[in-house]
């Protein structure tokens, strides 16, 4: 089976495998950081939750590395991304122990701030890490299988370590364990998977060539550099089209991660009970992220039948068809079941997406690509979050904003089809 074939090269592939360990380490300390951000932010027994109290938190998180990400995209071109691997994830440990000692000294501001700053790194350490994977892998049919297994290990790693830190949260002894717990086990593991960064060579995962020129020389460049990439990815035609599908796709995935929010602490439990709320979004958000793992196994399948062009567009549908189960009842069982359908369909799409970007740009510009992937995702976040405090009743569930958000993947889906049917599903020639 040519499924099975692809996953053996793979795994005989020692930059692929150490690639893969940072991937784990690192994103199962994601988890266990989100985790204890949500604890502080959306599930603190001293604060209720509200849209706008929500939507601000990820507007604080999110808008400061949508409007600086873009220049992330020229030093990944320009620097052994295996260090970025590495310090950053140093970087990344040192802020963790700076937020547990802001948040232990009530100094609230300066939490926001350091986790902001530690997201920002996060996202820089992505777009490496995806930009590295063709350097790892053979050909761009293994590629293809490689987006499916690695980003959805990665969701697995990080569903992992939220689990664990959510069970921190409630079985640690005092108040200031609880609240710090989980951050304090993602800062280990964020120094872990800086010394798995240490297995590969400095030069393994690229760039392959190099600009010269001091960090200033960089810095003044950046502006430049990311025009051209913007230029170059509008000219090839194909990436920049399965960039702006993804993009709303990810308002609409956003939407539903603030309704879950809400709902769990608002419709399914009291809300006086930070506790219970958090079980039953742990039951809503874990619902999506196994539908991930599904993705997993029906997108490589499906590349054999279809082009990852139409598995886009099979994905926006397949998903809205969870979303129609959503808004047909509040019903617990049923909105789990349809967050279970519609996170096959964000994920499925997503690896489509990353195979398209990566395989129809060259690595000079690759960088560039998944940083500005990033911030458009991160823009789409950001105003998704400020169009929930205007739309999202107080329990987040509402039947009618539901169907607004099917109609919107609907015309989603006929746009990308009718865009790509364009260009053939070829990239043009640069």
């Amino acid at each position: 089976m040519k499924l099975v074939d692809d996953l053996k090269s793979l795994l005989r592939s020692r930059g692929f495998f150490k690639l893969l360990g940072v991937r784990l380490v690192t994103q199962c300390g994601d988890g266990m950081f989100q985790a204890g951000l949500a604890s502080l932010f959306f599930f603190n027994p001293a604060a209720g939750a509200n849209v706008t109290d929500v939507a601000i938190s990820f507007l604080v998180l999110l808008l400061p590395f949508s409007l600086v990400g873009p220049f992330t995209g020229p030093f990944i071109d320009r620097w052994p991304r295996r260090q970025i691997l590495f310090y950053g994830n140093l970087i990344r440990g040192f802020l963790v122990a700076c937020i547990v000692a802001a948040t232990l000294s009530g100094i609230g501001w300066l939490t926001y701030v350091l986790a902001l700053t530690a997201l920002g790194v996060n996202r820089m350490l992505l777009a490496s890490l995806s930009a590295s994977l063709p350097n790892v892998v053979e050909s761009n049919q293994r590629l293809l299988t490689a987006n499916s297994l690695v980003p959805t290990l990665g969701g697995a790693s990080t569903l992992c370590g939220a689990a664990i830190g959510f069970l921190l949260r409630l079985m640690l002894p005092t108040q200031a364990l609880q609240q710090t717990g989980a951050l304090i086990a993602a800062g280990i593991l964020y120094v872990c998977g800086s010394g798995v960064a240490t297995l590969l060579g400095k030069q393994e995962l690229g760039p392959k060539e190099v600009p010269g020129g001091t960090l200033f020389t960089a810095l003044r460049t950046a502006v430049k550099e990311l025009a051209d990439g913007v230029r170059y990815l509008i000219r090839r035609g194909t990436p920049a089209a399965a960039l702006g599908t993804m993009s709303l796709h990810r308002f609409i995935y956003q939407l539903h991660v603030m309704m879950v929010i809400l709902a769990g602490r608002n419709l399914y439990a009291d809300p006086a009970n930070a506790d219970a709320g958090i079980a039953f979004f742990g039951g809503l958000f874990g619902a999506m992220v196994a539908g991930h793992g599904i993705s997993i196994i029906l997108t490589p399948l499906a590349h054999e039948k279809m082009r990852p062009h139409t598995w886009i567009v099979c994905c926006l549908i397949g998903g809205a068809v969870g979303q129609i189960i959503i808004a047909s009842t509040p019903a617990y069982s049923w909105v789990v079941a349809g967050m279970f359908i519609f996170g096959i369909g964000i994920q499925g799409a997503k690896i489509a997406v990353d195979t398209i970007v990566q395989s129809d740009t060259a690595d000079t510009y690759r960088g560039r690509a998944f940083s500005l992937y990033d911030v458009l995702f991160n823009i789409s976040e950001c105003i998704a979050a400020v169009v929930a405090i205007f739309i999202f009743p107080p329990v987040g569930w509402s039947r009618g904003i539901e169907i607004g958000m099917i109609v919107f993947v609907v015309l989603t889906a006929v746009w990308y089809a009718t865009t790509i049917k364009k260009f053939k599903g070829i990239p043009r020639k640069v």
